[in-house]
Parts: C-alpha cells; structure tokens; sequence
C-alpha cells in the first residue's frame, strides 16, 4: 500500500539512509536527498529514488522542489546534519556559521520549500534533533547550539501549523552508529591543529575524553540507525503521534536527569564522566 511520498534530507548514510529504507519498507513513495552522484546511484541501487538537494544551497533546494513537480507530500524528514566540535573559546566563527547553517538554517529553507507540498498533503514533518538539543556537553557548544535552537523551532512551527493539517514531531537520539563521529572527530583534530598551545593546555584532556567516547559510541555502544529510522516511521504514520521521540537508553537517561537534577549538580555529573 503505498503511503504517500517522503522527502529526505542528508540520505547518504547514516540515519538518513537508514531512513529512507526503512520508509521505502513501510510503503511511502522516498525521495532521499543526496549531494553526490556515487551515493544516488547506490541508493538507486537499492531501490529508492532521489533527488540531489544541498541543503545550504538556495538553488538546489528550488531545484529539488522543482524535481516533485505538483504531487502533494505526505512527510518531510530534515535530517542533514554535521557535528562541529571545539572548544567556544577558540571555535572559527566560520565553523560556527557553517554548523548553524547546515542544522537549523538550512532545515528552515528546505521546509520553507516544501511546505505547500506538505499542506496538499496533509503531511507531517519530522525533524531530527538530539539529546544535544536538550542536555549540553562541553566542547559540543556548536551542535549543542544548533540542536538546541531547532527544538525552540520545532515547537514554534508546530504551533504556527495546528490548525493546517501539518504536524512536527521531533526525533532526539542518543550516541548513534554513525560516520558523524568519525567525520567530527577528524575535523576537530584538525581544528585543533590551527589552534594556539594554550588550546590544548586548557582543554587537552577534556578533549581527549570526549574523542574515546565518541569513539566508543562509533564502535561499541551507540545505537544502530534502524532504531531511529523506526522512530521516524511512528512518527509519519501513527494516527496520534508523539511530539518528542526519546531513542536509545542513554537519551532516555539523560533527559529526566537534566529535569531532576539541579544544574551544578549536572555539571559535577558530566565532568565525572570526561575524566
């Protein structure tokens, strides 16, 4: 039974691939979106069509909206995403712009695009947020932002679109078996290349901590991408969805922890943890 047609973004691994499939399975009509022809052709492969869509880019996201022509859409899932990882203190600013940009401008533009679509359709957004949109980790201060401010976002458009036939849902994994932590780690280590002695002075072993967890969750304990890919699909096609969808057991801990606990007695927590 087919379901409807799903937009994608950031299909190209990861939770967006993991994604599409999973909704391909469920019997939407997918349209991942992808900036390279080598990961168009192996999704193509495997049965799932796309559209290219940099998200950043004004153009490509007309195009891409061009490319549905007039079908009305049943779901969009903004899932794009990069961690920039540093210390605020010595963050290029253009790397700061550049993670904003891509998780929650961008987002922004390509809803802004789809929304007509997605009001034919009577259609649902689901955007994909983290824990780090709802508990801070230090030297995460740029995702964190970005997180953070795409939840503020997520519960204002739901609320501008109650009475439109459109609803927002919000997906806040924990650590994930993803390439992001790979690819964060390798920019962070390059960052700190750039950065003055006193970078690493200050925040070496702290950086340091944070690059074995990230680590760990790469390799050990995160979750796998079907877990959210299956959030996403509840969220799409469950008559009363939720507004927040918790995924993994560390997320699950960590947020009623944030709410009980007093924000000293937090931060005494999490510095324990990156010892």
């Amino acid at each position: 039974m087919k379901l409807g047609a799903v937009v994608v973004t950031g299909a190209s691994s990861g939770i967006g691939e993991a994604t599409a499939l999973h909704l391909r399975s469920l019997g939407f009509e997918v349209l991942a979106g992808v900036r390279k022809d080598e990961d168009a052709e192996r999704l193509a492969g495997r049965g799932v069509d796309t559209l290219r869509l940099d998200i950043t880019s004004a153009d490509s996201i007309q195009d891409a909206r061009a490319g549905i022509g007039e079908r009305p859409l049943a779901g969009l899932v903004n899932n794009a995403g990069v961690a920039v990882s540093a210390p605020l203190e010595f963050v290029p600013i253009e790397e700061l712009r550049r993670q904003l940009e891509i998780n929650l401008v961008g987002h922004v533009a390509v809803t802004q695009a789809f929304l007509p679509a997605l009001r034919a359709g009577r259609g649902r957004i689901v955007n994909m947020s983290s824990i780090g949109g709802l508990v801070a980790l230090p030297l995460m201060g740029p995702y964190n932002a970005s997180k953070f401010a795409l939840e503020g976002v997520s519960d204002s458009l739901r609320r501008e679109l109650r009475e439109q036939g459109v609803d927002v849902c919000v997906i806040e994994p924990g650590g994930v078996k993803t390439p992001i932590w790979q690819k964060g780690n390798a920019a962070a280590a390059a960052m700190l290349d750039g950065m003055p002695p006193e970078a690493q002075e200050r925040y070496g072993k702290m950086i340091e901590s944070l690059r074995q967890e990230s680590s760990k969750i790469e390799q050990e304990n995160g979750i796998a991408p079907q877990a959210v890919a299956e959030a996403v699909g509840h969220a799409l096609t469950a008559k009363r969805p939720k507004t927040r969808y918790l995924v993994g057991r560390d997320a699950k801990t960590r947020a009623p922890l944030a709410k009980l606990l007093p924000d000293r007695a937090l931060d005494a927590l999490i510095a324990r943890t990156l010892r």
